[in-house]
């Protein structure tokens, strides 16, 4: 019956979140992996952590995209072996691997869609400011930063809880391949180097049967969130800021932060997702 209870609950909190925005994330296609290996990595977009679509690389829409092994940093840009994803890179070094990448465009989108997806970031006060407006189009400039931690034989390092000093940026302060079932995780939002009070922040898991499962905190006045470790499966912190443009190319900008890792109790997952378009094994 308490079983029954959470998963109800959880059902609840999933139909809530329903119609939300689109995230862009990295998505590994194993986040358990070995020296020598081949990383796949994919660029998605898509709402409830759930593929819309995938992206190859795009030069003149991607700032950053660089790999850190420990105090090792590597530069991806412009890669040579995408194939149908954003990356194809051999991993020659053991422990923790954080990869990054930032991304930023113009987006038009129609009046109800805009104000929908501002008020499914919780974003009421700038809805407010939409609302008054007349338009029937917005246009948003689009700053995107993506982060995704995979393990390398070992899942050895600390640099992944440093800050990278981007403009909008999701750290977390603990390790979650050397986690169990129930460990606390602390995630902290930064704006432009200061913490963010009061950022909404969704935390998603995908489990290896697909179900996802969502859930909306807010920061609170150390710019942090804190969520338990309670399924295997995929993990996906999101968060949103939005503010008026002070470009007169568009009417507001936005800041978006996306982090992906993996969680294992037994330090091992499948290497394909079907539910993500990776494959037909679990």
């Amino acid at each position: 019956m308490k079983r029954f209870g959470f998963l109800l609950l959880a059902l609840l909190l999933f139909i809530g979140f329903a119609a939300s925005s689109q995230d862009y994330f990295l998505l590994p296609q194993s986040f358990y992996m070995k020296k020598g290996d081949k990383l796949n990595l994919h660029l998605l977009s898509g709402s409830e952590f759930q593929k819309d679509a995938e992206y190859k690389y795009e030069p003149k829409k991607i700032l950053k995209f660089m790999l850190y092994e420990g105090s090792k940093k590597t530069d991806l840009g412009n890669p040579k072996d995408t194939a149908s994803n954003v990356l194809n890179y051999q991993l020659e070094n053991g422990g923790l691997a954080l990869i990054e990448l930032v991304k930023s465009e113009s987006i038009e989108s129609e009046r109800n869609k805009f104000l929908k997806y501002l008020a499914n970031e919780g974003l009421d006060k700038i809805a407010e400011d939409a609302k008054n407006s007349n338009q029937q189009y917005f246009v948003e400039k689009s700053n995107r930063y993506l982060k995704t931690l995979i393990s390398v034989d070992k899942p050895n390092g600390k640099d992944f809880d440093k800050p990278l000093g981007e403009d909008y940026e999701i750290v977390i302060q603990q390790n979650p391949y050397k986690a169990s079932y129930g460990d606390d995780v602390t995630a902290q939002v930064l704006f432009k180097g200061k913490i963010l009070k009061d950022a909404v922040v969704i935390v998603y898991v995908k489990t290896i049967s697909g179900n996802v499962f969502p859930q909306k905190l807010t920061t609170d006045a150390q710019g942090q969130v804190y969520f338990k470790l309670s399924r295997e499966g995929i993990y996906m912190i999101s968060s949103v800021h939005v503010e008026t443009s002070t470009d007169k190319n568009a009417d507001f900008e936005s800041w978006g932060a996306t982090y992906t890792f993996a969680f294992s109790n037994e330090d091992s997952m499948p290497n394909t997702y079907k539910e993500f378009g990776f494959g037909d094994k679990h």
